[in-house]
């Protein structure tokens, strides 16, 4: 039996929404088109994938391995879809970044030994940094760890120190430097895996509580209104100046970790090349 990606498609929706409404909703169908697609595809598999009820709808064992399957199936048809239309435009090299690298002297070096290839640049999120590469939308991506390295082919780059974004008023401005000790009490303003190392300071009401910050604009926002302190790379804080918040270097944490990261499935002879480049400058 072949799997049909447009009935995984529909799985995915509901699995994430747990409401058949929501799903259809998302996916621009009518929900008894959806129920419909997904009673055809528990029959094809010849498993149930929920459990409904009228209060909820919740995954089956089955479900949850299916859900689990399906994500990176359907990410890679996606790269596959972009592979190939960039492949019928011409050639085309896509290179992601995080906020605060600056990838202009690898880009320009590719350019010059490829006249012929077109590079593109990508800014990406913290959250979307190893998707981009899975679902094809770069062909590399200058990342910071820690980063889920699964399918990735991972080379270190440098090292970069980090420093504690806090509001211009704070008791800690003015600092030269701060300890990790020092900031026991204040409230992390990142999910907890950017940065594994504040799980030993459990005072500060606990990381990640809060509103999800995308973007350092929003980052900034929240810092600036008091509502707590973020650690960042002090590569993006160059980038991310104002008058109200400020910065002050952390002595003992780890610096961050930049990498070079790529699908590892992928033979592109370009993607070693920019690598080696990249190392290089």
């Amino acid at each position: 039996m072949d799997v049909d990606l447009r009935k995984l498609r529909y799985f995915v929706a509901v699995a994430e929404q747990l409401h058949f409404g929501r799903a259809a909703e998302v996916l621009h169908i009518a929900q008894p088109v959806l129920s419909r697609q997904i009673r055809v595809l528990e029959e094809e598999l010849k498993v149930q994938l929920f459990r409904r009820d009228r209060r909820a709808t919740e995954l089956t064992p089955a479900g949850e391995q299916l859900l689990a399957d399906a994500r990176p199936l359907l990410a890679g048809a996606e790269a596959l879809r972009r592979r190939v239309g960039r492949a019928a435009r011409g050639d085309r090299f896509t290179v992601g970044f995080m906020p605060g690298l600056i990838v202009t002297a690898a880009v320009r070096e590719l350019s010059r030994r490829h006249p012929e290839l077109t590079v593109d640049v990508r800014r990406v999120e913290w959250t979307e940094q190893t998707a981009v590469i899975h679902d094809g939308q770069v062909d590399v991506c200058f990342v910071r760890q820690p980063i889920d390295p699964a399918g990735l082919t991972v080379r270190d780059l440098f090292t970069d120190p980090r420093a504690v974004l806090v509001p211009a008023d704070h008791r800690l401005a003015g600092k030269e430097t701060v300890e990790i000790a020092d900031l026991a009490d204040e409230h992390l303003l990142q999910v907890p895996a950017a940065v594994p190392e504040w799980r030993d300071l459990a005072r500060g009401g606990g990381p990640g509580a809060g509103p999800v910050l995308r973007t350092m604009e929003e980052k900034l926002e929240h810092v600036a209104a008091g509502h707590g302190v973020v650690v960042l790379p002090m590569s993006a804080i160059s980038f991310y100046q104002r008058p109200d918040v400020t910065h002050i270097p952390i002595t003992d944490l780890a610096p961050n970790r930049v990498c070079l990261a790529w699908d590892s499935t992928r033979r592109n002879p370009l993607l070693a090349e920019f690598a080696a480049i990249a190392a290089a400058v």
